[in-house]
């Protein structure tokens, strides 16, 4: 028998819902009200949709209110509740509300899609990814969920799966702005700059006024170098809301393009001005954080990067996992050992098609820039940041049939059945690639660069046994700034604080010593530093460890036009420079909880903190 909650609560839920917290987020279990509850409320839950619909929120509260503190699953009540406090901005609320509707039915599409909203602009992209594609299973022919499926596959950086959702979603609706300028975002994050242009310029034909767009084609144009088209856009933007704030912060992008600092740190100092509602959020402080470093303030940008990354880690909850990353890193560590890798197979060598070449190394240690440099190449095209390594640990264990989780479902491979599991494994990687048409006709190689791929390396010795992997080293504490003032979600979202990104990266500098210690790989170590004090030296030495002759072309990767989908695409459009070498410097004071961490892996690399 389903049972009745108190009506008269003492406080209210801290989420915001309004409801006792008995019956919202501390409710013990969900119990789907029985015919007679539903049949008792179902006169004042007609009365609440009613008066939603006219637009009397007070009174469609208030009924709401009344039924859920009685019956807290009451699907219709939870509904009209989910709609009043999503309209008023209470999000803690309208998730929570929402989650419970889904969880009481999961058959919801309308409710499904929103809930997968709210948690893709809250940052939780796993939870949104489960529950959109959920929306995609119930409303296969539903433009919106494709429309989301494709807006997380391209956050995540599955630009041609997004892509593949975003099309499907023009066929099934007629086309709107939002939905083009969405697509135009994906082709961009492709490096089809000329189809992405072709989006941008329909999605401002179908909503002249729409800001949103005009922004994102302004950061496009800037992207591939065009900046006086940037600014002429720009000009358009100011037409439509010149004081909003990221407007203000493109022109003082635009300035410090131009290295016009005084100009750019004006547009600063309007936002700045600006007062309550006029606070720019994470993503825009962090350009703000940028534009003062290259202008030596350094109190200012760090006072800035604090700031954004305060509100990433208190907003959108995107905090370090530590306990999970130092379980998943010495599982790794137990199970890829030289007594177990001398006893398990490997996979077979393709030599049909382009194989991979690995630039592994932490976010900001210039991968991106030695992919820019090797992909300058004729034999060696760009696969960028690529997700298939990744892919492949999870689902090994089900092609391998294996009742375990990676790492250990690979000691499956010694199972008779399992005989060519790694070259399946391999073609899979192989395939997926060349379905991104990143694998140019007479090429030898094609990079990924994903970051932290040298989490894997185990796997990708006995998937690759002979690709090259080239691993980028720099000073530790140059990558926690770097990390630190990017929006970067790689390593458990480790770098939204200076002290978590630095256990993540000695936690993941000590795994590589292990596998160093443990497989046999075709690895080379090259230090970031290194190729900034000799670049030609540098370039020739990776070329041969790959094979290749030497191309001068590889000598001005900054005139590589290809699209760097990463935080770095301006600074590899640039020749080399020495300024991001030892820059920590600047920055010493507030890295010292960083130093106290990271001092037994610098003195190993053979750095020194001064």
């Amino acid at each position: 028998m389903y049972r009745a909650v108190t009506t008269l609560p003492v406080t209210h839920c801290p989420c915001g819902s309004g409801l006792a917290p008995a019956n919202c987020c501390s409710l013990p279990r969900l119990e789907v009200p029985t015919q007679e509850m539903l049949e008792k409320f179902a006169a004042q839950a007609q009365q609440a949709t009613a008066a939603l619909e006219r637009g009397n929120a007070a009174e469609a509260e208030r009924h709401s209110l009344a039924i859920l503190n009685q019956v807290p699953c009451h699907a219709d009540a939870l509904a009209v509740l989910y709609k009043i406090r999503n309209a008023t901005g209470v999000k803690a609320a309208a998730e929570a509300l929402l989650a419970r509707l889904i969880a009481i039915n999961p058959n919801i599409l309308w409710a499904t899609n929103e809930l997968a909203m709210l948690l893709f602009l809250k940052g939780d992209r796993d939870k949104a990814e489960t529950h959109a594609r959920n929306a995609v299973r119930l409303g296969p022919t539903n433009a919106q969920a494709h429309n989301m499926m494709g807006m997380i596959f391209t956050e995540t950086n599955r630009n041609l799966q997004g892509e593949l959702h975003y099309r499907q979603a023009l066929k099934l609706a007629n086309p709107v702005g939002k939905l083009c300028a969405n697509m135009a975002l994906n082709l961009k994050q492709q490096g089809k700059l000329e189809e992405s242009e072709k989006f941008y310029r329909e999605a401002l034909r179908l909503e002249p006024n729409n800001l949103a767009s005009l922004l994102g084609w302004i950061r496009m144009e800037e992207s591939r170098r065009d900046i006086k088209r940037a600014w002429e856009l720009l000009e358009t933007a100011e037409k439509i809301d010149r004081t909003n704030p990221e407007v203000i912060m493109l022109r003082a992008v635009l300035f410090g393009r131009g290295k016009d600092y005084d100009k750019a740190l004006d547009e600063l100092a309007r936002i700045d001005k600006g007062g309550a509602n006029f606070k720019p959020g994470a993503g825009l402080l962090v350009e703000k954080g940028q534009l003062l470093d290259k202008m030596e303030r350094y109190d200012e940008a760090f006072v800035t990067f604090d700031e954004a990354n305060r509100l990433v880690r208190d907003g959108a909850g995107l905090k370090y996992n530590q306990p999970y990353a130092s379980q998943i890193v010495a599982r790794l560590r137990g199970f890829f050992t030289r007594s177990r890798l001398n006893l398990l197979p490997r996979a077979n060598v393709r030599t049909d098609i382009a194989q991979p070449l690995f630039i592994v190394g932490f976010p900001r240690s210039g991968t991106t820039m030695v992919e820019q440099t090797l992909t300058a190449h004729p034999n060696i095209c760009a696969g960028d940041e690529l997700t298939f390594i990744n892919d492949l640990s999870f689902l090994m264990p089900r092609m391998l049939g294996s009742p375990l989780t990676y790492p250990e479902a690979l000691a499956d491979l010694w199972m008779g059945d399992n005989n060519e599991a790694l070259d399946n494994l391999r073609d899979f990687y192989l395939q997926r690639s060349r379905q991104l048409g990143i694998i140019e006709p007479g090429s030898h190689w094609f990079t990924d660069k994903m970051p932290l791929n040298e989490t894997h390396l185990g796997l990708i010795s006995l998937v690759f046994p002979q690709s090259p992997i080239i691993h980028l080293i720099r000073h530790p504490l140059d990558i926690v700034f770097s990390c630190y003032s990017n929006y970067l979600t790689h390593g458990f979202n480790c770098s939204f604080d200076v002290t978590t990104a630095a256990t993540h990266l000695a936690l993941i500098l000590d795994l590589v010593e292990h596998y160093r210690e443990n497989l046999q790989m075709h690895y080379m170590q090259v230090r970031y530093e290194d190729i900034v004090a000799d670049q030609e030296k540098q370039v020739r030495r990776m070329l041969e460890f790959v094979h290749e002759p030497f191309d001068e072309r590889c000598l001005n990767f900054h005139e590589n036009y290809r699209y760097a989908r990463t935080a770095s695409y301006a600074q590899v459009t640039e020749r080399l420079y020495s300024r991001s070498v030892y820059r920590y410097r600047n920055y010493k004071r507030q890295l010292e909880p960083a130093i106290q961490i990271l001092e037994p892996t610098i003195r190993r690399l053979g750095y020194t903190v001064d």
